[in-house]
């Protein structure tokens, strides 16, 4: 599958309140981000479908793309653009008959083995990581390092997602070693100006 992959992917998935994860979203859109997963493990099915589908509808009119992660339901309820899975989540097959060939899809791989399998599946995208300890989730996967980048790249052609622990000080390297974009969640949401560190990322990436 052919598509434009951003450089710079951000994930929202801090336990902000309705109005904080709508407003960081526009910030987000509106200083150059042109995709973004919501990721609510916690909420409940009636509170993720109202905010996915205020953030999908900004994020149509405002030339970008939402991500739901998990749930393909809410993603096609709320016309998102993709879905993101897990190991341990409903298929991507079954995602992709739920949501369309027009959707993006993903997967999160922890091994190389994951990573192979990802390969042979009707996906637009492989996340690889940890790729360095992370605080966003509660219990992590171990991290792979940068040189499992380098070895994942080698068995895919499909778009390389690098997530977890990444930093603004570690985008290039992280780039550098075979990843085709940057999934960011903390480093862009604790920065004391959310903006400038957004306009950081996007000439880093763009470098």
């Amino acid at each position: 599958m052919s598509l434009v992959f951003p450089r710079l992917y951000a994930i929202i998935d801090a336990p902000l309140s309705d109005s904080c994860a709508m407003a960081y979203s526009e910030m987000l859109v509106d200083a150059g981000v042109n995709l973004i997963q919501i990721r609510e493990k916690l909420s409940t099915s009636r509170r993720l479908f109202q905010l996915a589908t205020r953030i999908s509808e900004f994020c149509a009119r405002n030339g970008a793309r939402l991500i739901v992660n998990d749930r393909p339901d809410i993603a096609l309820l709320t016309g998102a653009g993709g879905v993101h899975v897990g190991q341990d989540d409903v298929s991507v097959s079954v995602v992709r008959q739920v949501c369309g060939k027009d959707a993006w899809i993903g997967i999160s791989t922890h091994s190389l083995t994951q990573v192979q399998q990802a390969d042979a599946a009707p996906i637009d995208y492989v996340a690889v990581g940890p790729i360095f300890p992370t605080l966003t989730k509660e219990n992590p996967e171990p991290d792979v390092g940068v040189e499992f980048i380098r070895a994942a790249r080698r068995l895919t052609a499909k778009t390389l997602v690098a997530i977890g622990g990444i930093s603004l000080a570690r985008v290039r390297e992280v780039l550098d070693a075979g990843a085709d974009s940057v999934a960011v969640a903390r480093d862009l949401l604790c920065a004391s100006d959310v903006r400038q560190r957004i306009q950081q990322y996007l000439r880093a990436v763009a470098g």
